[in-house]
């Protein structure tokens, strides 16, 4: 008797949510550990540029302002990373269908997919922080905010890796949208300073950027400082991931460059 599927097939989308994580695992070094060591870098790299002096960000001291920021940074590109690269590499090896033809509904394709690139974004994260942990005292004023810019940080860059992943042909597609988009929209964000100390035309740039919510939120969580305003933060963050939602689940559903 065929397998009878219900108003969600639980088995398909478990499925498919265990592949996106094992197949990140597989290669924990390059997936995991490699973020750390890139993370660290960027630490080291601006903890010795200050050269012992102690700057001061509000009554904030610079190197524990720039933690979160760069744990967020690792998250962010990593989420992205998880689904952009499983879409395009199953696109480019022709093994896409394998992912469309079992009866999964377009939203649980997008669920797993993106559940997969969150998963990954976490755990990346959660190692970034205990290992900067290990070199500045990292503290949490806010866990709520914490851990809710967290999971929208992370699953809005998955849900921006899956619709790049879609409309991208080849690699250089995918490159390009790290590239023109992520990247920059990422050191525009606030990263690694205040927005406060950016001239008018960049200040009003850097508050379009839906980047720059997240890490402000996910800061202010440690920190208990936060450069906007941060119900405004939460606000963008839930219409981005919504949008992104909907666009995703319209290419799916659509068959947007996935079906002849």
């Amino acid at each position: 008797m065929p397998r009878q599927v219900g108003a969600v097939n639980w088995v398909g989308l478990w499925t498919l949510y265990a592949r996106e994580v094992r197949r990140f695992l597989k290669v924990h070094q390059q997936t995991v550990w490699a973020p750390v060591v890139t993370t660290l870098l960027f630490y080291a790299v601006f903890a010795l540029a200050l050269g012992g002096a102690v700057r001061m960000i509000g009554t904030v001291p610079y190197l524990e302002f720039l933690a979160p920021g760069l744990i967020m940074m690792a998250m962010a590109q990593n989420a992205f990373a998880n689904t952009s690269s499983s879409v395009v590499i199953a696109k480019v090896q022709g093994n896409i269908v394998d992912i469309l033809m079992p009866p999964m509904a377009p939203l649980e394709l997008v669920f797993g997919f993106v559940m997969g690139g969150v998963t990954r974004g976490l755990i990346v994260g959660l190692v970034t922080g205990l290992a900067i942990w290990a070199f500045v005292p990292v503290r949490i004023a806010h866990p709520e905010f914490v851990i809710f810019h967290a999971l929208m940080a992370s699953m809005l860059l998955s849900l921006l890796g899956l619709v790049g992943g879609i409309w991208s042909e080849k690699f250089d597609n995918i490159a390009a949208v790290t590239n023109f988009v992520v990247t920059p929209l990422s050191f525009l964000s606030g990263t690694f300073y205040s927005v406060e100390t950016l001239p008018p035309v960049f200040w009003w740039i850097a508050h379009f950027d839906p980047f720059f919510y997240m890490i402000d939120g996910f800061r202010y969580g440690f920190i208990g400082r936060s450069d906007g305003t941060l119900g405004i933060g939460i606000l963008v963050m839930l219409a981005v991931n919504g949008g992104l939602w909907w666009l995703a689940w319209r290419m799916l559903k659509t068959g947007y460059k996935l079906k002849a």
